[in-house]
Order: C-alpha cells, then sequence, then structure tokens
C-alpha cells in the first residue's frame, strides 16, 4: 500500500522527535536502552532516520518516558475531537474565539471586548443570541433600553430587535456568547435576585435580561 504524503513526512520527524525528547528528559541513549530493551544501535539507528519506526520499538519508548504515543508519532490528526480555538479580530478591536467547529444550529463564542468609546449604533438580524459575562461589565442597548451587566448576569433576545452591546468603557469585558437561528431559545435561567432589583426584566418583546441594572 502507497504511504501518503502526510504519514511519509510523520514517520520522518519521529526520529529528530525522540532525539530531541531524550535530550530533554537528560537521558542517555545506554540508559534508554536498558529502560526499554531495544537495542543502544537500534534506538541511535532510530533516531538518526535509518530505521523506520514501528509499534514494537515506539511503545517501550513511550513508555519509558512516560507520554502517549501520539506524541512521539506526531501523526496526522484524524477525527481529532478537540477544539483548537483561532482567535479572530472584529473590526471593533474585539477578540473572538469561536467555541463550535461544525456548521449548525447554535454557534457558541468567546469574545473579549475592549474599552472603547464607540458610540452604540444598534443593528438588527435573523437569529435569537444568549450572552454571559464573564467578566467586567458589558453595556447593553436592546430596543429603547440601556443596561449594565456584571459578572454571572446574563441576557437573551431577538436578535431582530435593534442591539448593540460593547464596554462600559471601565475596562475589558469578557463575554460567552451563544447564537441561534430564529425562534430558537437558550434554556439557561439565572437565579433572579430579590424584589427592588431589575431581575427577569422583559425589556422588548422577545428579549429577557436576567439580574441586570439599569445604565447610569
Amino acid at each position: 500500500m502507497e504511504t501518503s504524503p502526510a504519514i511519509a513526512r510523520a514517520l520522518t520527524e519521529v526520529g529528530p522527535r525522540l532525539k530531541k525528547l531524550r535530550n530533554e528528559r537528560g537521558v542517555t541513549l545506554a540508559a534508554l536502552s536498558a529502560a526499554t530493551g531495544v537495542s543502544k544501535s537500534t534506538l541511535s539507528r532510530l533516531e538518526s532516520g535509518q530505521r523506520r519506526p514501528s509499534l514494537e520499538l515506539l511503545l517501550p519508548i513511550a513508555q519509558a518516558h512516560q507520554v502517549p504515543l501520539d506524541e512521539l508519532v506526531g501523526a496526522p490528526e484524524v477525527g481529532d475531537p478537540r477544539i483548537r480555538l483561532t482567535p479572530q479580530r472584529a473590526p471593533n478591536g474585539s477578540v473572538v474565539l469561536p467555541l463550535t467547529r461544525q456548521p449548525g444550529p447554535l454557534q457558541t463564542f468567546k469574545m473579549v471586548i475592549p474599552v472603547t468609546k464607540d458610540t452604540p449604533d444598534p443593528c438588527t438580524h435573523e437569529g435569537y443570541e444568549w450572552l454571559y459575562v464573564l467578566s467586567g461589565r458589558l453595556r447593553l442597548v436592546l430596543a429603547e433600553h440601556d443596561l449594565v451587566l456584571g459578572p454571572g448576569e446574563a441576557a437573551e433576545f431577538d436578535t431582530r430587535l435593534p442591539h448593540w452591546f460593547g464596554s462600559t468603557g471601565e475596562g475589558a469585558v469578557e463575554v460567552l456568547s451563544l447564537f441561534g437561528r430564529q425562534g430558537e431559545r437558550m434554556h439557561v435561567r439565572a437565579r433572579p435576585r430579590g424584589r427592588g432589583d431589575a431581575a427577569e426584566a422583559a425589556p422588548a418583546p422577545g428579549g429577557t435580561v436576567h439580574r441586570a441594572r439599569p445604565a447610569g
């Protein structure tokens, strides 16, 4: 069976990776040979690329170094469930990290919004959004309402309502955002404050703010 270019490249990188790992650990070829049962000459040929790596050789080496096998092999990623975050920078300077990799009805983002002096410019579009403040203070303009949300507070609203959100100017804000299709609500509710607070306030049809305080 013909070896693919990605697999061939991964195999050629095994030797230098083995040598680098051994040197970082301060282990001699003699000590590694004693720990694995693989001869010094075979280990040396593996590191120099003169010996093709195999499971019979790599498994005892991985066990001796106490590392996963894929750290030695550096195999091409196939069906890796881990999310590798690729930050994106929005025009307003916000850093947006997509937390979902696959297209679908619900998308999740973490946003870091810097301090700006932008004048709110509400927009509308199809969809439904849920915001949760992780740190800092978020200013949310929703329809005719102007609100401030602190850490642990959340808002959900129909994005067909005029809306804008950003920093209050006191510091950067970290926000978790879930964006869904039209009519899809997030089944998350914050525990309301006592009477007298603006808890569970409905600022406009299609919008709910959990434990939010009026701006100012």
